[in-house]
């Protein structure tokens, strides 16, 4: 498969720090929870902008013989050092207020000292160093081109947080967690290259420059430290640390180290004897050492041990998504001659669900004795036996062509067949994104506007590679060639189902369509509303097998069509009233009646009525408009009797029917294209439109909306198409 520069370099660049970039994420993960066990010791003190100097230094010598140093932690903790009557140095956490110990500062565990050693020298001092610091501008590199390939996927810089269109689960989640941990990534390689080259004296001349004071022998001498105005005016909130004099002498002072300078004090005048603010480097590389490491903030710990564990992640989903490409890429290379084949199956994929199908198509063909040629759309040419063309792309981006069929527009355009071939365009691509199949339907133009293209079918869209909208373009196609063409579905991973016992209330005789309705109650307390799905085991089978519901009252409603070789549908059916089953409700949430929707609009066919005859007899206040298709008037009987109950009961419910084998014979998009004004003051006002039935008549009735929005100044198609205002629960 054609490769973009910019993957190219995510690629390459991850692969060839892989083996570093694992030992830092993981030491970085068990670094990042040495702050956090720190932190809950509790140790920390709150408001320590309220805590003089003066009062902790005070504290500190009625509690200790001798003090030798203070310093203040990032993490709120504060540390004095002291002398014990054994004379040895001893560091404990303290009252900064009373001077009481907290504990004594304990020697730092051997893991995180083993951890820190590799992760900053992999235990190789210099070189180590120097390796660690070219990992982390690899690591920058890596998160700026994976940052241009998600706004390349995701339409442009600006719709970065837009929604992720569903994929398999490596692809999915390699696109969520870059957007979460984007940032972190970046401030963790930065600071680590900022580092690195601290270590290495890259960076300008860190020393403090102290500026002398000229000692005024005449400055009032205080008693004690409480009565001196700096200590009195410094808060703990400003110090880092400070050094204690040795003795009473008047030469020895307090060397404190403020947040932004250094100062030595006298310890009785309190007069600053020399200053000297810290250079921007130093402030840089504090900063850069808290960010890095997480001290003093839990939050950002957890944040940065996440970010660890996920650039673990994008190292395997990244592996899993390369092999994925270079199989397709394999499947293609083993094509027989491309002259020699009738069936041609062109291909524009990013991620790999276009070629999923195009290869399901291209083993069909094969299984029925076609010879089939599989290629990229860029490497499109002459095809000397060619009778078919099929194109299957999706789209990238701002509707750009993925990359390996950037190239196909200005390719073909050039190239002139040695015959007529027809030709068919399968777009894939998703509803929650702005320019849903552009290309496919830029192709699509530019192919039937060729002379020695013949259109086969209309342009087909796949909306989050909806497997049963393929199934249904298999069969037009299938109709177009003259035969059956097998497919294979895709493996699913089975869905585990809560199973609960449900009660036979009642069970209608088939009407003329061979529909029942099917009523249940369950025997346990259970969430369920219209529009949700029941699963169920025909037999004991695991095999599942979905209705949708109806609640009516606190039962389960399901039309059910009756099939002649229908496990599913053959075991309802011969079910008894007071007879009990096992099913389970699978929640369906994105088909649920909008609750503060005042204008809805409800579209079915066959049994795709079941959940609309819930929301139907729920429905109290909200303006429904019911258009339901059958065969003949007789098909409606099994619902009529909730249909006229609830429209007799409430003026605000209307119900158009259609008929397709008796009377007008009318399609239900049909009459939709009758209540045209109906349908664009529903649309137009912001109102829900929600269809349930067969994929053809949604097909069906979105090309009638298609139509009729050509001229609407208020929403185009695309847009309706993708907003919220349009459900749907087709089969």
């Amino acid at each position: 498969m054609t490769i973009s520069i910019w993957r190219y370099s995510h690629l390459t660049l991850a692969l060839v720090s892989s083996l570093f970039l694992i030992v830092a994420s993981v030491t970085g993960i068990i670094l990042a929870v040495e702050p956090i066990s720190h932190q809950a010791k509790g140790y920390a003190v709150e408001n320590l902008e309220e805590v003089s100097l003066a009062t902790t230094i005070d504290a500190l010598k009625n509690s200790y013989d001798e003090v030798l140093g203070l310093e203040v932690e990032s993490s709120g903790f504060v540390k004095a050092s002291v002398l014990t009557m054994d004379m040895e140095t001893l560091d404990v956490y303290v009252n900064p207020a009373t001077g009481e110990q907290l504990g004594e500062v304990e020697e730092r565990p051997y893991i995180y000292t083993f951890a820190t050693n590799l992760h900053r020298s992999l235990f190789l001092k210099s070189i180590g160093r120097f390796f660690v610091g070219l990992i982390s501008l690899l690591l920058f590199i890596i998160a700026v081109t994976g940052l241009i390939l998600l706004a390349k996927r995701q339409g442009g810089f600006l719709k970065l947080f837009s929604k992720v269109q569903k994929d398999y689960f490596e692809m999915r989640y390699h696109v969520v967690l870059s957007k979460w941990f984007f940032i972190p990534i970046l401030i963790l390689a930065l600071t680590g290259v900022y580092l690195s080259a601290e270590k290495f004296n890259m960076l300008p001349n860190t020393v403090v420059a102290q500026q002398q004071f000229a000692i005024n022998d005449n400055a009032e001498v205080y008693e004690t430290i409480g009565d001196i105005p700096f200590f009195k005016e410094t808060t703990l909130a400003e110090i880092r640390q400070v050094e204690f004099p040795f003795s009473d002498d008047p030469e020895e002072y307090y060397l404190i180290a403020l947040q932004d300078k250094e100062v030595q004090v006298n310890q009785q005048t309190g007069e600053i004897v020399s200053s000297g603010d810290y250079p921007f480097v130093t402030l840089a590389s504090r900063l850069s050492l808290v960010l890095h490491t997480g001290e003093g903030s839990v939050l950002w710990s957890i944040i940065l041990l996440l970010a660890s564990a996920s650039i673990l992640f994008f190292m395997y989903s990244g592996f899993v998504m390369t092999l994925k490409r270079r199989k397709k890429g394999k499947r293609i290379a083993t094509m027989p001659n491309k002259d020699e084949c009738e069936f041609v199956i062109l291909v524009g994929s990013e991620s790999g669900t276009a070629f999923d199908f195009g290869q399901r198509l291209y083993n069909g063909l094969t299984k029925v004795g076609k010879n089939v040629y599989l290629t990229e759309l860029n490497t499109y040419t002459t095809y000397a036996k060619a009778t078919n063309i099929i194109v299957f792309t999706s789209t990238y981006g701002e509707g750009e062509p993925p990359t390996n069929a950037r190239k196909f527009p200005a390719i073909f355009s050039t190239i002139k067949q040695p015959n007529s071939i027809d030709f068919s365009v399968i777009g894939f691509g998703s509803l929650d994104y702005p320019d849903y199949c552009k290309f496919a339907i830029d192709i699509d133009k530019q192919i039937a506007g060729a002379l020695d293209f013949n259109r086969q079918l209309p342009l087909f869209k796949i909306n989050k590679a909806d497997f049963e909208s393929f199934e249904l373009w298999m069969i037009q196609f299938g109709n177009q060639v003259g035969f059956t063409i097998p497919i294979e579905r895709p493996v699913v991973n089975k869905k585990k189902y809560k199973k609960v016992d449900f009660e036979v209330l009642e069970r209608t005789e088939l009407n003329i369509d061979d529909t029942f309705l099917l009523r249940l109650q369950p025997k346990t307390n259970i969430e369920f509303t219209s529009g949700d799905l029941l699963a169920v085991f025909p037999n004991g089978d695991e095999t599942v097998r979905q209705y949708s519901i109806a609640r009516i009252e606190d039962d389960i409603l399901l039309s059910i069509k009756k099939h002649e070789l229908g496990r599913g549908s053959n075991f309802l059916f011969g079910l008894k009233v007071g007879e009990t089953i096992r099913a389970a409700i699978d929640s369906n949430e994105h088909f649920h009646l909008p609750k503060n929707e005042k204008n809805v609009i409800l579209i079915s066919n066959g049994t795709g009525i079941a959940p609309f005859l819930g929301m139907i007899s729920k429905n109290t206040t909200q303006n429904i408009s019911l258009f339901w298709g059958g065969r003949k008037k007789a098909s409606m009987d099994v619902y009529n009797s909730i249909l006229e109950k609830n429209s007799l009961n409430h003026k605000n419910i209307k119900i158009f029917s259609t008929f397709s084998r008796e009377g007008e014979k009318q399609y239900v998009q049909d009459v939709i294209k009758e209540q045209k004004d109906l349908v664009l003051q529903t649309i137009n006002t912001g109102g829900t439109i929600m269809i349930c039935g067969s994929l053809a008549m949604q097909h069906d009735v979105l090309d009638v909306f298609e139509n009729m929005l050509q001229d609407n100044e208020l929403i185009t198609f695309e847009a309706f198409e993708k907003s919220d205002q349009l459900k749907t629960d087709c089969y």
